[in-house]
């Protein structure tokens, strides 16, 4: 009991820390859903826990008409969790969720396939996710790392890194800019397409200046794909 008042007393102070819109105890305990699904979903863990899961499924389900966070049962996550507004916020069954780590309102940490076992993200310690970004499959978000908003990762990020886009790719890195030399490493399935219409002006281009027995006059189409 003493745990789980301990949890809440850092649970309200987290939320008092982290939104400026927050002005008082009161007000967080009785108008935060993210803090109400949180609290929620414990009880339903340790219902989990003591194998009743059919009821603690049940009940996750209700927590999520009430707050509009769906959070499994099954799910782990460590101490002082933000969710800010939480609208629409999924958390999947194998979910790992470090400590201190912040979530906004649309994020899904999910799975891609049927497979079993673990197949839901890993967030380690002082994460956050940008409004509506997608974490998808068996992978690990490294600490202190960042989501930008509405972006879809399917890859490990390591740790103290900034990912952005879709898909997802890393820009910061340990606090310094990554520069995408190679387009490719962005694996971002149009750039291919990108590169080879890039290639085809530029031996259209060629093949002009041949017919017209003149050297070709400007430099071959580059892209820079510098971040």
């Amino acid at each position: 009991m003493i745990g789980f008042l301990r949890s809440v007393h850092d649970d309200v102070t987290t939320v008092l820390e982290n939104d400026p819109a927050a002005k008082s105890w009161f007000e967080v305990v009785v108008c935060y859903p993210g803090l109400h699904a949180l609290w929620a979903f414990r009880i339903h863990h340790w219902l989990w826990n003591c194998h009743l899961r059919t009821l603690a499924r049940l009940l996750s389900q209700g927590a999520r008409v009430l707050t509009g966070i769906e959070i499994h049962p099954a799910a782990q996550i460590g101490h002082r969790l933000f969710i800010d507004h939480g609208s629409g916020v999924v958390i999947g069954e194998t979910t790992v969720v470090g400590d201190d780590v912040t979530l906004y309102q649309g994020v899904t940490l999910g799975g891609t396939g049927k497979e079993k076992g673990k197949r839901h993200p890993t967030l380690a310690n002082k994460v956050v996710v940008g409004t509506g970004a997608k974490i998808l499959g068996n992978i690990r978000i490294g600490e202190n790392s960042r989501v930008g908003a509405n972006s879809v990762v399917l890859h490990d990020v390591p740790d103290n890194s900034t990912v952005v886009g879709v898909p997802g790719h890393i820009v910061l890195r340990n606090g310094k800019r990554v520069i995408i030399t190679d387009p490719k490493d962005i694996r971002d399935p149009l750039s291919d397409a990108v590169i080879a219409l890039a290639a085809e002006v530029n031996n259209l281009r060629r093949k002009l200046a041949e017919y017209c027995h003149e050297p070709m006059e400007t430099e071959p189409v580059e892209l820079d794909w510098q971040i």
